[in-house]
């Protein structure tokens, strides 16, 4: 991996690969490679005008000499990630695609299933149980071997995981109040039963509505407050 891509993580390699592949396709057009790499520097903190064309084209050679050029001129995103992350981010990158979890209803389920006490946390022997009951859930095979790597590569502190949840609240929370609040719980609760429920109708999206709030808003303020979420996914925030 280049030193200059040193501080790229999977969330901030998805990002940059959302901005190019818009609808998802999992590649994009080798002609659009240097844009790339600059839009990836720039993101790393290299100002535009010292971007310079030695710096995307040492970048785009290293890439190339160890990925062959394909016949369609695409790019996959498990090539670039291959070459770009750390391997641990490259696993972490690769499993959130493979298994789209973040505000998924199966994901509370099984993981109240192994956190028992709502600790906020499992242990990794727990965790391996847990990221293989999530393959299963989606259908999805797996060998022991990449079973194991995902593991360790998702082992990570109770730190770490207070961040993905806020990244998730603040994802909601677009009138940054610390609240959900209307079409903010209406967002998240859709979000959650597309992942179940192919086709939502207004009532369907109503009655989950209630039941959320019924389970989450603690004093009853027709709001989800971000501890109040937090408590419902059993995770400590202090």
């Amino acid at each position: 991996m280049d030193r200059a891509l040193d501080g790229l993580d999977a969330a901030g390699f998805l990002q940059i690969w959302q901005h190019f592949d818009a609808n998802d396709n999992g590649f994009i057009a080798e002609k659009d490679l240097d844009t790339f790499f600059k839009h990836t520097l720039e993101k790393l903190g290299t100002k535009r005008r010292e971007i310079t064309e030695e710096d995307v084209r040492k970048l785009k050679k290293g890439f190339l000499s160890a990925n062959s050029s394909s016949a369609d001129g695409r790019l996959r995103i498990q090539q670039l990630a291959a070459a770009m992350l750390p391997e641990e981010e490259n696993f972490l990158l690769l499993f959130h695609r493979e298994t789209p979890l973040d505000n998924s209803v199966e994901f509370m389920r099984i993981w109240r299933n192994y956190d028992a006490d709502s600790s906020g946390y499992i242990s990794s022997i727990e965790l391996k149980g847990f990221l293989q009951d999530l393959f299963i859930q989606h259908r999805k095979s797996i060998t022991p071997e990449k079973l194991q790597e995902y593991t360790d590569a998702m082992s990570c502190s109770q730190d770490d995981r207070r961040r993905d949840f806020e990244k998730i609240f603040a994802h909601y929370d677009v009138s940054k109040t610390g609240a959900l609040e209307g079409p903010e719980v209406d967002g998240f609760v859709k979000d959650m039963m597309e992942l179940v429920k192919s086709s939502i109708s207004g009532t369907d999206l109503d009655r989950f509505r209630k039941a959320l709030l019924g389970h989450c808003d603690i004093n009853r303020d027709g709001k989800i407050q971000k501890n109040e979420l937090a408590l419902c996914l059993g995770l400590k925030l202090s």
